[in-house]
């Protein structure tokens, strides 16, 4: 026992040795890989950031730009790190589909606006040439050149982006379904030639249907596109584009939440500019969409029987210069501009209004950096109840609008927070509406048909020949 004991006590301590060795080797282990882990994840992130991160390129024209091209610009982010977008410039669009809607400098805005733009190239070409693509590469370090499975063809019948695509450089992006700039322009066309379908049919009802892709002369089993290339829209919003084009997050405990509203037709600089304006004012920009039934819910105006003097006075009120039309151009005007009873001398101005549905207004406007949330199909009036909801502490308004008479007005929308000293009556910084979009149109809507049947004919070769493109 006793050299048991001996042997015990002389094992225990080498036992204890070893151990503490094996246990400091253990712990020196440890450390070892702790400190090698450390080592090893600052070289990870070292790397990764000064990694040359993958940047793609895309261009558009961006003519009264929508959700489809958000959406597509959305989908080329995915493809990359940074994005960056050409905006073609007015000469280019001209001399390739005919005059733009939008000058330059608003589409500028529009782009430098979506949420998921990195930079902007002003001025691009309308057509990827070997030189301007040397220069994606070389000078703005582009890895990859973007564009949807939509054929892009020049005049001369050529692909745009053909030496993109030689050069391995290209990737495709799924197109979005049920608009486009030509589509819209084409709603606005679809009012007036429908009348000449049946004169029973009621506006605000031709105003549901174009908008959510239905139409009278078409929906008995003809093509989808009129005799002058405009294609009716098949607009199909679903839950998972909203949720792809939200933020994800709503305000913090402590946030200045800015509330703002209005119809949002259109969606154009104007709307982008009062809209930074009111974010800057807080932490969190609420934007109430209004319904497609209050938007064209407006008062009647009388000017009597006399469709030209109607049109004459429409005119000075919208600021258009008055010129001496045939007949048949007064009543595409009045049509176009306002809702004339031609038997009750009447008319409801914007009762073709909205041209976009509430949907796809909301995704225009969910699209906008500034915007961090959206109510789709927002009260006209801003009650107690709803400020008290959402927690709103300031509602703003801009002093351009399309209609800035609610303080004359019995029941005003505002009459709440204005009781409340939450009200703030912002200056809008471009002289922009909705209706300035439509007088473009008007004013020369014999160059924008022309352009539409012109497109119409690529559309119509895209349709017939469309597959599934898997993407979103």
């Amino acid at each position: 026992m006793g050299s048991f004991e001996a042997v015990t006590e002389k094992s225990a301590t080498t036992p204890r040795w070893v151990v503490t060795c094996m246990v400091g080797g253990v712990i020196v282990g440890v450390s070892l890989m702790g400190a090698y882990s450390t080592q090893l994840g600052m070289f990870w992130k070292t790397r990764r950031r000064h990694k040359k991160p993958v940047r793609v390129y895309m261009d558009g024209c961006f003519d009264m730009m929508h959700y489809g091209h958000c959406n597509a610009l959305r989908q080329a982010r995915t493809l990359g790190d940074q994005l960056i977008v050409g905006v073609v410039s007015d000469a280019e669009i001209i001399a390739n589909k005919g005059p733009p809607v939008t000058p330059l400098h608003e589409r500028l805005m529009m782009v430098n606006a979506v949420k998921w733009v990195d930079e902007v190239i002003p001025e691009a070409p309308y057509a990827i040439t070997e030189e301007f693509m040397k220069k994606l590469f070389d000078e703005y370090k582009i890895d990859y050149i973007i564009h949807g499975d939509d054929p892009c063809v020049l005049p001369d019948g050529t692909d745009a982006y053909a030496h993109a695509k030689k050069a391995g450089r290209y990737k495709q992006i799924k197109r979005t379904e049920g608009v486009s700039s030509t589509d819209i322009v084409g709603r606005m066309l679809l009012c007036v030639r429908e009348r000449s379908v049946t004169d029973s049919h009621n506006h605000s009802s031709l105003q549901r249907q174009f908008s959510n892709g239905h139409s009278p002369k078409f929906d008995a089993g003809a093509p989808a596109t009129t005799a002058s290339g405009t294609r009716i829209s098949h607009f199909l919003p679903t839950s998972r584009r909203i949720v792809q084009f939200s933020n994800g997050r709503g305000p913090g405990p402590d946030s200045r939440i800015v509330y703002i509203d209005g119809a949002f037709d259109l969606f154009h600089a104007g709307h982008v500019e009062i809209l930074r304006l009111a974010r800057d004012l807080g932490d969190f920009l609420l934007v109430g969409i209004h319904t497609d039934h209050t938007v064209s819910g407006n008062q009647k105006i009388h000017y009597g029987n006399k469709p030209d003097e109607l049109l004459a006075n429409v005119r000075c009120i919208l600021g258009m210069p008055n010129k001496n039309f045939g007949q048949s151009s007064v009543s595409w005007e009045l049509d176009i501009l306002v809702d004339w009873d031609w038997g009750g001398g009447s008319a409801t101005r914007g009762s073709h209004r909205p041209i976009m549905n509430l949907h796809e207004r909301s995704l225009s406007v969910l699209a906008c950096r500034y915007v961090d949330e959206v109510i789709i199909g927002a009260p006209w009036e801003v009650s107690k109840d709803m400020i008290t909801t959402f927690n709103i502490s300031l509602v703003v308004h801009g002093t351009i609008a399309e209609n800035n008479d609610f303080q004359k007005e019995q029941c005003n929308p505002y009459a709440v927070p204005i009781s409340m000293g939450i009200f703030k009556l912002l200056e809008s910084p471009l002289d922009i509406t909705t209706t300035t979009i439509i007088k473009r149109i008007v004013s020369n809507h014999e160059a924008y048909q022309k352009r539409n049947e012109k497109k119409g004919e690529s559309e119509k070769r895209y349709y017939e020949g469309k597959g599934h493109v898997s993407g979103d």
